[in-house]
């Protein structure tokens, strides 16, 4: 047996080895190559994201990468683990870097529709059948007759009447990053089957839908004038409509009070907030919403015009970002009266009459505060009740593929989102749904309007007629 020296021995020292499932997997390892399988489908209590946290520093020596990781996955349902891996590849887009030219994960997203690599339709040669005009030979050996894309048009056309298993379908074989990221229908409290066609057209279509996003501001920055919009980047308004010169700042003036003048073509919703800082830095955002109603004026109808979904440094900047929009506009809103502070700054800016008051009480019925400020409270039952039918009649009727064959026309994403997995339990952490809910309400005030009651009590007259030379009752 021939021996060889310890120094005559070469290799390159490396270990191959997995770790359990779990948020500290490898800390304070250094690592070549860290491979994930199956990322978005970790579950309570594991977290992908704060397991990346640790990992991360694992291929790391200082500023100077040393390892890569690669983490492929299709994605759970958004509570069980999606959710979190979902955040983690949109922190991973290579358009979006920091001072050190890395994205906020560390990592580059990429998205392989599932045509590509699709199991039975890979030909011989190792490329992907799309779609066979006549049979194709594949990888082992068998003819392909169908290709991935038709077998996958196929699958979804059968499962069209069975909207659970058709959102299943999609999160399991994706073709677009919404399909990907899909929520189980079951779990959703609107028509998920219509919120996810919309927001596949919109990917599809957005460039067609002219989204512009900008700021609103005073001209001249005078206060309580004209309002303008201004296209940036950076603003914090997104918006598909602007109305003609002679209905922009359509405010009119009464006994020193100011009314929208354009209340006939639209509404605003609003969910505020009172407090400029939060514990640790995190609070809700403030969301605003405008929805037109159907009207003569050039405007379109039924369409969520705006969207708002942001927490400015101060709770100030967000009061008058809400104001300047509804006074562009001249449109009344409606707010959640549990945070005050917005409604205070309206009527202490003398726009009182653009606050609406609650649809479902007369005026006679409302508490002192309510008469002052307007709003609606957000505590009472009918009122959560009412606010979720509201967004559910809109989704049946403006949104997804319509009967006619139309696609529905809101352009908003993060709107059709929030919808997806807004939770009536627990309606806090849904902004946007708060506030397009409102909208929705304000505009169909006359479904909420209290029934007028027949009194009980009926005092009959007595009537006479008066001809002849008598007088006699009327029976």
């Amino acid at each position: 047996m021939y021996n060889l020296d310890d120094d005559e021995i070469e290799g390159l020292d490396t270990t191959i080895d997995w770790k359990n499932t779990d948020d500290n997997s490898y800390d304070g390892e250094k690592l070549l190559l860290l491979v994930h399988d199956e990322s978005g489908k970790w579950l309570k209590p594991n977290n992908i994201l704060n397991n990346w946290r640790v990992t991360k520093t694992c291929l790391r020596l200082g500023s100077k990468i040393i390892g890569k990781c690669m983490m492929g996955s299709t994605s759970n349902a958004l509570n069980k683990g999606g959710n979190n891996f979902k955040q983690l590849f949109y922190d991973s887009d290579v358009r979006t870097r920091n001072a050190n030219g890395q994205t906020k994960s560390g990592m580059y997203s990429l998205f392989i529709p599932m045509e590509w690599n699709m199991e039975g339709f890979i030909d011989r040669y190792g490329y992907p059948v799309f779609e066979t005009k006549k049979p194709v030979l594949g990888i082992d050996n068998e003819l392909i007759k169908v290709g991935a894309i038709n077998y996958w048009e196929n699958e979804v056309d059968s499962l069209k009447k069975d909207p659970d298993a058709l959102n299943e379908y999609y999160r399991q074989f994706p073709r677009t990053e919404s399909h990907a990221f899909r929520d189980e229908s079951k779990q959703s409290l609107f028509n998920l089957t219509k919120i996810y066609q919309q927001i596949d057209y919109n990917d599809a279509m957005i460039t067609d839908h002219h989204v512009s996003r900008g700021t609103f501001s005073w001209v001249d920055g005078i206060k309580d004038g004209k309002v303008i919009f201004s296209p940036d980047n950076r603003g914090r308004f997104f918006i598909t409509w602007v109305p003609n010169k002679n209905l922009q700042n359509n405010i009119l003036s009464k006994n020193g009070i100011k009314y929208p003048g354009n209340e006939h073509i639209g509404a605003f919703g609003c969910d505020s907030y009172d407090i400029s800082g939060t514990v640790g830095g995190v609070g809700s955002n403030g969301s605003l919403h405008g929805l037109t109603k159907f009207s003569m004026e050039e405007a379109p109808s039924n369409e969520f015009f705006l969207e708002y979904i942001a927490r400015p440094q101060t709770a100030e900047i967000f009061f008058e970002d809400v104001l300047m929009a509804c006074v562009f506009y001249g449109m009344p809103i409606l707010i959640e009266n549990n945070k005050p502070r917005l409604l205070y700054h309206f009527k202490n800016r003398g726009y009182r009459g653009l606050c609406m008051n609650r649809p479902d009480k007369k005026f006679i019925k409302l508490s002192k505060t309510e008469k002052e400020l307007g709003g609606i409270p957000n505590s009472s039952e009918d009122v959560k009740q009412a606010h979720a039918a509201a967004i559910e009649s809109y989704i049946e009727k403006y949104v997804g593929l319509q009967e006619n064959g139309d696609m529905g026309n809101i352009s908003f994403n993060r709107t059709l989102e929030d919808w997806a997995r807004f939770d009536i339990s627990n309606r806090t952490k849904y902004d946007a749904s708060i506030s397009s809910g409102l909208a929705a309400m304000a505009c169909q005030k006359h479904l909420y309007q209290p029934e007028q009651k027949e009194s009980k009590i009926k005092i009959n007259f007595a009537r006479y007629t008066n001809t002849g030379n008598i007088s006699q009752i009327i029976r």
